[in-house]
């Protein structure tokens, strides 16, 4: 049967497109708001980014959005080894649910050793984090309404208790939690679910006033979320936190504020789910940021630095005997998981550990906090630095000469990040090198100077 003329086009030769055409090529059919600038990914090494445009390179405190575990091209995934998995893996997009292979099995047994939190001992793996965390709120909602149903109270008990600021995704249930940027999820429909102030420590205060600051505005929030629970308690399956806001600011809580958050959900019986999607994998300079506090939740989603993403439940769940982790079906995608991300994972995990890699991020993170803060002190632009080993932030005076700031930054190379409405943020790979603090310093100052001697 003849090919009917102008229908099929020959695509055997592969076209070649130049670097300075990318921008403009992909232009043409999607969205191009990022950098202005084409990765090199050959020539990009370690903190350095290369712009194949342009040749020039760049220092990256932006880090994918807070999703580079290592640097690039580690010298790890140029090992013969390395390498054969990557392209086993990648041949074929093998569908985890259903299908299983020695590569994915290797992949849990290293998540479990390196990366896992007693007791949260049961995984559900899922492409993207706004997954993981719709998969907690899913496995959240079962067990509660499960609970209920059991003393006759009726199907019902899915209202999920979260926080202002909040950044949990922008898929369908994640939609009614998420509150930074109203043009995130203007026009989607969303659930009522209570919403509570967001009692975080205020860094433009002196020490022992920000403390102060906070315990009233955790007591405050506590008095809400009580009076919300009188009424409404058997409605509501979880309260969900980020240990520390990302996008809505880099705003960091009180240990003591997350150990309330467990005991009302103790008391409640209502579970706690900490979405570590951005400040789990190391960033804070532990595996997972609610080990600075000792607070233990009772899911967990993940993704970001782990490279793959999901969620992990504890052991409350199995007070559902049918939960979600346990009866097939409830929860499930075609890949679950992609089986790539893992094998990438699996071998930056192990550099984590091996190049101890969460001691170094904590250490020269509180270096960069140090010399933030002296640059805090000797410029009135910069104020309010805060930090928890490479999840760092500071504020500037406006949004306005936030965007100035950052463009600047850019200019003179270097890569960071937004954050809330007038915040900077860094998101470094943890094993950026303690000279490119340095490096970053100078940038920082003489952006500084730029803007100071111009008014």
């Amino acid at each position: 049967m003849a090919a009917c003329p102008g229908v099929f086009k020959d695509v055997s030769v592969r076209q070649s497109i130049k670097p300075r055409d990318v921008l403009a090529d992909l232009g043409k059919h999607v969205l191009v708001d990022g950098f202005k600038l084409v990765i090199d990914l050959k020539k990009s090494h370690g903190s350095r980014m290369v712009d194949a445009a342009t040749g020039r390179t760049l220092l990256d405190f932006y880090g994918c959005f807070a999703s580079m575990p290592v640097g690039y091209n580690h010298p790890r995934f140029g090992e013969p080894e390395v390498q054969r998995d990557l392209l086993a893996a990648s041949r074929s997009k093998v569908a985890n649910s259903d299908v299983y292979c020695t590569l994915y099995a290797d992949f849990v047994r290293t998540f479990h050793q390196l990366a896992g939190l007693a007791p949260l001992e049961r995984f559900f793996f899922i492409e993207g984090g706004s997954m993981g965390v719709e998969n907690a709120l899913k496995a959240a909602m079962d067990w509660k309404v499960r609970k209920n149903l059991a003393v006759g109270r009726g199907e019902w008990g899915t209202a999920i208790m979260h926080f202002e600021g909040a950044f949990h995704g922008r898929s369908g249930y994640t939609l009614s939690l998420t509150n930074t940027d109203p043009l995130k999820i203007a026009h989607y429909a969303k659930f009522p679910w209570p919403r509570l102030p967001a009692p975080y420590l205020n860094f433009s205060l002196p020490p022992a006033d920000r403390e102060s600051d906070a315990m009233e505005k955790e007591r405050l929030c506590e008095e809400l979320m009580m009076s919300i629970m009188d009424r409404q308690k058997d409605d509501i399956a979880a309260i969900i936190i980020e240990p520390i806001q990302g996008e809505g600011g880099d705003r960091h809580f009180r240990g003591e504020w997350l150990r309330t958050l467990r005991r009302v959900c103790d008391e409640h019986d209502v579970l706690l789910i900490f979405d570590e999607v951005q400040c789990g994998g190391g960033t804070t300079g532990r595996m997972w940021c609610c080990e600075h506090f000792d607070v233990q939740p009772d899911l967990l989603a993940f993704g970001k630095k782990i490279q793959a993403c999901g969620v992990m439940a504890g052991p409350r769940l199995d007070e559902v005997k049918d939960n979600v982790f346990r009866l097939p079906g409830r929860i499930n995608s075609t890949w679950g998981g992609n089986l790539v991300d893992m094998v990438r994972a699996t071998h930056c995990l192990r550099l984590i550990h091996e190049e101890h890699l969460l001691e170094h991020a904590a250490r020269v993170g509180a270096l960069l906090v140090e010399e933030l803060e002296r640059i805090a002190d000797e410029s009135h632009l910069l104020s309010a630095v805060r930090g928890r080993g490479f999840m760092i932030a500071f504020d500037l005076p406006t949004t306005e000469l936030r965007e100035e700031f950052i463009c600047g930054l850019f200019d003179l190379g270097l890569l960071a990040l937004r954050a809330g409405t007038r915040s900077i943020r860094f998101r470094p790979a943890l094993d950026l090198p303690e000279e490119a603090v340095g490096q970053a310093v100078e940038i920082l100052k003489k952006q500084c100077q730029r803007m100071e001697s111009h008014g």
